[in-house]
C-alpha cells in the first residue's frame, strides 16, 4: 500500500464533510448576510444610514446627503468537532463508520453556525405585543407593522423562524394554511417545512432560545444579521499508533453579529 494513501483519504473526507455541512448542517446561514474568506480575527460590516433628498437653486451646489456609516465589528471564534475511529472497529461494524462521523461532524458544526446567528437575533429588543400568549394572528400582524414602520424592505429577503409549537399554531391560522389565501406556488416546499406568507419565508427551527416558558421567535431581513467565516469546514485525519485508531477532526472559524436592530422583530411566544 502506498505510504501517501492517507493524503487522498483526508482530501476525500474533507470534501464529504463540507458537502454534508451544506446539506445537513446550517439552516439559517443562507437567510443572513454572509462574508467568506475573512483574514484576521474580526471583520467589519458596514451599516449605512438613510439619505435625504433636497432641492437646489439654479447653478447652486447639489445638496450632500452626509450618509452615516456605522461599522459593526464581528469577532470570529474557532470551533472543533472530532472523534476517534478504531482501526479494527471499521471492519467489525455493519455500518459505514466514516459516513457516520462525517454526518455527525457536519451536524455539530451546522448547529454551532445557527447558534451564532440565533444569539445575534436574540439581541433584538423590538418586541411584537406581549409574551403571555402563543403565536397569534394579532402578534404576527403587529410584527409585520413594526417591520413596515421601520422601512424594512419588502423585497423577498425577509425570513421568519419559529419553534415547532409556533409552527403548529400557524397552521391553525386559515390565512397561513389555506391555499386560497397563500397561493399554490407558496405552499410548503417538497421535503421541507417552509412556506412563503406576507412576502416572508416562514420556517420552523428547533434551535430557538427558550427562557422559562417563553420561546423567542424572530422575523428579520437578510441584511440585518451578518455572518462571517474565516475558515469554512476543514478536516484533518491523523493516525495514532498507540491507540490503533485515526482521530478525525473537523474545524471552522466563524462569527455572527447584529448589524441593524431595526431589521429584526422578536415575537415572544408562551410555550408550556
Amino acid at each position: 500500500m502506498s505510504t501517501t494513501i492517507d493524503r487522498a483519504f483526508v482530501k476525500q473526507y474533507e470534501t464529504e464533510v463540507h458537502a454534508a455541512y451544506q446539506r445537513l448542517g446550517s439552516k439559517l446561514r443562507k437567510t443572513v448576510r454572509n462574508r467568506d474568506n475573512v483574514t484576521g480575527a474580526t471583520v467589519v460590516f458596514q451599516k449605512v444610514g438613510k439619505g435625504t433628498a433636497a432641492t437646489k437653486s439654479r447653478h447652486g451646489q447639489v445638496p450632500v446627503m452626509n450618509l452615516a456609516h456605522d461599522p459593526v465589528e464581528c469577532t470570529l471564534l474557532d470551533y472543533y468537532a472530532g472523534d476517534w475511529v478504531d482501526k479494527l472497529d471499521e471492519i467489525k461494524g455493519q455500518h459505514d463508520e466514516r459516513r457516520t462521523i462525517i454526518d455527525a461532524g457536519a451536524y455539530a458544526l451546522g448547529r454551532k453556525t445557527d447558534e451564532l446567528i440565533v444569539s445575534s437575533l436574540n439581541q433584538s429588543t423590538n418586541y411584537a405585543l406581549t409574551d403571555t400568549d402563543g403565536l397569534t394572528k394579532a402578534k404576527i400582524l403587529a410584527a409585520f407593522e413594526l417591520l413596515g414602520g421601520k422601512d424594512v424592505p419588502d423585497d423577498g429577503q425577509r425570513c421568519a423562524i419559529v419553534g415547532w409549537k409556533q409552527w403548529s399554531q400557524l397552521l391553525d391560522i386559515e390565512e397561513f394554511a389555506n391555499a386560497d389565501y397563500v397561493g399554490k406556488d407558496e405552499l410548503p416546499w417538497q421535503g421541507a417545512q417552509a412556506k412563503k406568507w406576507l412576502g416572508t419565508l416562514f420556517m420552523p427551527f428547533s434551535g430557538l432560545t427558550k427562557t422559562g416558558n417563553v420561546r423567542f421567535c424572530h422575523w428579520y431581513h437578510k441584511t440585518a444579521i451578518g455572518h462571517a467565516s474565516g475558515c469554512n469546514v476543514k478536516s484533518d485525519i491523523s493516525w495514532h499508533g498507540d491507540r490503533a485508531a485515526h482521530f478525525v477532526s473537523n474545524m471552522m472559524s466563524q462569527g455572527a453579529a447584529l448589524i441593524d436592530a431595526d431589521g429584526v422583530v422578536t415575537m415572544r411566544c408562551l410555550e408550556s
